[in-house]
């Protein structure tokens, strides 16, 4: 079952994957952390994809359990809409929601570029100027702290001209005792080349929740196997002595979605008027022709049923994911949403059985995880829900990082969390 995993896993991230693979450490050779910098505590932002809010307690993850015992967990971790890996990722990185930072979707189209972006191009996902906002890397490195990424949304990408000074090309080639390795390597460094914020992505969950949906056997395997690579590497930094907090989260949930009726693209769409973002739960049409918009949307509303079908101009305002918050012009004129577990389909495959990507306030299943240990947090802390928005200034808190720019995040968590 490893092995099949692991091919799973190789095969697609979220459906992402490279002809080319580069298993080579990316290093910037000529940063330093400044003398004050060197001072600061050590920062391990993780991210379990598609380990939703509940997995640690349903799969009996023993290690994750006592971990947040001796620090803080959250009931559960609010994704921003959609509730994608792409997105999310990004979101958790630079404090904005989707519609405010640019990555709106895994896959979307950008009316203006008149260019499609996806997860899966690996021009676009290095390509800097697709991605808006200030992420964590990028201002510690300002700020002259060295930042490392074991993958992360972004972290492949020159944004603001800058990238984490020890980085990857994604890939799942490398073995996860190597990455622990690497990691600890990281922080045996001497002083003014040792990275205080690492970054360091999990796939294996949310492989297992797609290919098998979030009740199966495989998923269960593949939380306890993740659950033990947290030990190794909880146990791994411990070695170093150093001050380390370690900050679990997880972009998005998982649910088994109805895959014998799925809906085909609602006849009322002329594709020659408008270009088709989708499918899945979240539809985007983007009119080649504005007079368009009118009379396709009246068809469209009489004929739904299983779904919701906005116009940009009137998306429910707590998506975040309308006309006022689109800053880079990249939401569709109107956006069909499917009530859970119901999906748009509109390929000859049948779907796989576990998704995600609804609305996180209607669809619990969407919840995330949050917990965290080390130093600077309190103990035996559960605290409610929140939303991902405000990772940033937690992790800015902890490693005394300062920001002048606007992010939707606020600060309320610090507060709750940090001794």
């Amino acid at each position: 079952m490893k092995r099949f995993l692991f091919f799973a896993a190789f095969l697609f991230w979220n459906g992402l994957s490279y002809a080319q693979v580069d298993t080579t450490q990316r290093v910037i050779q000529d940063r330093h952390n400044s003398t004050e910098q060197q001072q600061k505590p050590y920062v391990i932002l993780i991210s379990a994809d598609g380990f939703r809010y509940d997995y640690a307690d349903k799969y009996q993850a023993k290690n994750l359990l006592a971990l947040r015992q001796k620090g803080v967990q959250a009931e559960s971790m609010i994704p921003s809409f959609p509730t994608k890996t792409f997105p999310n990722h990004y979101t958790i990185v630079t404090g904005l929601y989707p519609a405010h930072h640019g990555l709106v979707n895994n896959n979307f189209y950008d009316p203006q570029r008149k260019e499609h972006y996806s997860m899966r191009d690996r021009s676009k996902v290095e390509d800097g100027s697709w991605y808006g906002g200030t992420p964590l890397w990028v201002l510690a490195e300002q700020q002259q702290m060295l930042s490392a990424s074991f993958f992360w949304v972004g972290s492949e990408a020159p944004i603001q001209g800058i990238l984490p000074t020890y980085h990857y090309q994604y890939n799942e080639q490398i073995p996860m005792e190597k990455r622990i390795q690497t990691v600890v390597d990281w922080l045996n460094l001497q002083e003014d080349r040792r990275p205080h914020l690492i970054t360091f992505y999990m796939p294996e969950v949310d492989h297992a929740g797609h290919r098998f949906g979030p009740d199966a056997p495989e998923t269960r395997q593949a939380v306890q196997e993740l659950d033990a690579h947290i030990r190794q590497l909880t146990d791994a930094v411990a070695t170093t002595g150093l001050p380390v907090n370690f900050v679990f989260v997880s972009d998005h949930g998982m649910i088994e979605i109805d895959t014998k009726d799925t809906y085909p693209l609602p006849a009322a769409i002329d594709t020659a008027k408008f270009m088709v973002s989708g499918p899945g739960m979240l539809v985007e049409l983007h009119a080649k022709d504005k007079s368009a918009i009118k009379s396709t949307y009246k068809k469209l509303k009489k004929e739904a049923k299983g779904y919701q079908v906005y116009k940009k101009s009137n998306v429910p305002k707590h998506l975040h994911y309308g006309k006022k918050d689109d800053r880079y012009r990249r939401i569709g004129d109107m956006l069909l949403l499917t009530d859970a577990p119901k999906i748009f389909h509109f390929s000859t495959r049948p779907p796989s059985p576990g998704t995600h990507g609804y609305d996180a306030t209607k669809v619990k299943a969407m919840h995330a995880t949050f917990y965290a240990w080390g130093p600077a947090f309190r103990q035996g802390v559960t605290i409610p829900s929140f939303e991902n928005i405000d990772i940033y200034p937690l992790v800015t808190e902890l490693l005394g990082l300062r920001y002048n720019h606007k992010i939707d995040g606020k600060k309320k968590l610090v507060r709750e969390v940090i001794k």
